[in-house]
C-alpha cells in the first residue's frame, strides 16, 4: 500500500514539473511570437514606404524625361539659330572687315589732317613771331598782328598807311610794308588778302562814290604796292573792300572810328592744299 502511495505521489510530481515546464515554454514561445508579429510590422511599414518611395520615382522619372524632351526642343532651337547665326556671321564677317578698312583709311586721313594742322600752326606762330620780332616799337603802336583759326592778321591803322582823306601810300608806310613784304615772301606757301575797312562817315570826293569805293581803292593800292616795290609775287595777292560794314568799336566814338579805319592784310594758307586734303579723303559707300 505504501509502496502504491509513493508511486502516486512520484506520478503527481512529475506531473506537477510537467506542466510548470509547459507553461514555461509557453510563456517564451509567447514572448517570440509577440517579437515576431513586431518584427513583421515593422517590415509591413517598411514595405509599404518602399512602395511609396517607388511611386514616387516613377513620378520623378516621368518628370525628369518630359523636362528631358523640353530640354531636347531647346537644345534643337538654340541649335537652329546658331546655325542661322553663323551664316549671317560669315556675310557679316566681310562687312566688319570693310568697316575696318574704313575706319583705319579715316584714322589714317584724321592723323593727316592734324599733322597738317600742327605744321600750318607752328609756321603761323613763327611767321607771327617773325613779324612782330622785325617790327618797332613805334609801329607796334599801329600794327597789330594775331592768329584767329590758323589764320594770320595783320591790322594797320588808315592814318599811318595813307595820306589823309586818299587811298595813296604815304612815305611812312614805306618801311613798314618792306618787312611785312619780306616775311610774305619768306612764307610761299601762304596766299595774301588785303582788305580795306572804314568807318561810317561818308566820303566827299571827287571819283570816290562810297566807303565801298575807298575801301577798295585803299586794300588795291597796298597790293599793288607790294608787287611792284617789294616783289611779293602777284598771283598770291587778292584786294578787297568792306567799306563800313565790317567794324571792330562803335563808330560812335571818335576813337572807335579809329579802329575801324583800317587795312587787314590777311595770311591763308593756299586754297588747293585744302582742296588736295579733301581729294584725299577716304572714299565711303553710300
Amino acid at each position: 500500500m505504501k509502496k502504491n502511495y509513493l508511486m502516486l505521489a512520484l506520478m503527481a510530481s512529475m506531473l506537477l514539473l510537467s506542466s510548470c515546464a509547459a507553461k514555461k515554454e509557453l510563456a517564451e514561445l509567447k514572448v517570440k511570437n509577440a517579437e515576431t508579429e513586431k518584427l513583421a510590422e515593422d517590415y509591413r511599414v517598411k514595405l509599404a514606404q518602399c512602395y511609396v518611395d517607388r511611386r514616387n520615382l516613377q513620378d520623378r522619372i516621368l518628370s525628369e524625361q518630359k523636362r528631358n524632351e523640353e530640354l531636347r526642343a531647346d537644345y534643337n532651337k538654340l541649335q537652329s539659330s546658331l546655325d542661322q547665326s553663323l551664316q549671317q556671321n560669315t556675310a557679316g564677317n566681310v562687312n566688319i572687315s570693310k568697316l575696318v578698312d574704313e575706319i583705319n583709311a579715316s584714322n589714317k586721313y584724321i592723323k593727316h589732317l592734324v599733322e597738317a594742322k600742327s605744321k600750318s600752326d607752328s609756321l603761323n606762330i613763327a611767321l607771327t613771331n617773325k613779324l612782330t620780332r622785325s617790327l618797332s616799337r613805334d609801329e607796334l603802336q599801329d600794327v597789330d598782328v594775331k592768329v584767329l583759326k590758323g589764320v594770320v592778321y595783320i591790322s594797320l591803322a588808315d592814318n599811318m598807311l595813307y595820306k589823309s582823306g586818299s587811298y595813296e601810300i604815304n612815305d611812312r608806310a614805306s618801311e613798314t610794308l618792306s618787312k611785312i613784304a619780306k616775311i610774305i615772301k619768306d612764307y610761299k606757301e601762304y596766299d595774301v588778302l588785303v582788305e580795306g575797312n572804314t568807318d561810317t562817315v561818308p566820303i566827299s570826293r571827287q571819283n570816290i562814290r562810297n566807303n565801298w569805293d575807298l575801301s577798295c581803292l585803299r586794300a588795291s593800292s597796298v597790293v599793288q604796292e607790294l608787287q611792284t616795290k617789294y616783289g611779293v609775287d602777284p598771283s598770291r595777292l587778292s584786294a578787297a573792300g568792306r567799306g563800313e560794314f565790317n567794324p571792330i568799336a562803335d563808330n560812335g566814338t571818335e576813337l572807335g572810328r579809329q579802329r575801324n579805319r583800317r587795312t587787314q592784310i590777311i595770311i591763308t594758307p593756299q586754297l588747293d592744299q585744302f582742296l588736295d586734303l579733301i581729294d584725299e579723303a577716304p572714299a565711303t559707300d553710300k
